[in-house]
């Protein structure tokens, strides 16, 4: 498998301690988490998905930024990871 491949998985599966929203997502790569892509409560208008990058990854320190769809803030998490 590609070490680039990332995948999504519900907060709520990925960490059962806590209660999660459907709107929260962990982003894995190789099977560990790097990420999280979630609704927020407190965004800019019109954007309200937030990706960001909470694992040190290749030298990067993490970062972050919102989107207007989940699909949105995928791309832009994985071209961030990616250092398109």
């Amino acid at each position: 498998m590609d070490k680039d491949y990332l995948t999504l998985k519900r907060a709520s599966a990925s960490r059962p301690s806590g209660q999660w929203s459907d709107d929260d997502y962990d982003v894995l790569a190789d099977g560990v988490v790097v990420g999280r892509i979630m609704k927020a409560a407190a965004s800019p208008i019109g954007t309200p998905w937030m990706w960001t990058l909470v694992l040190y990854h290749e030298g990067r320190t993490p970062t972050h930024g919102y989107e207007a769809t989940r699909e949105a803030a995928m791309a832009a998490f994985a071209k961030s990871w990616r250092r398109e």
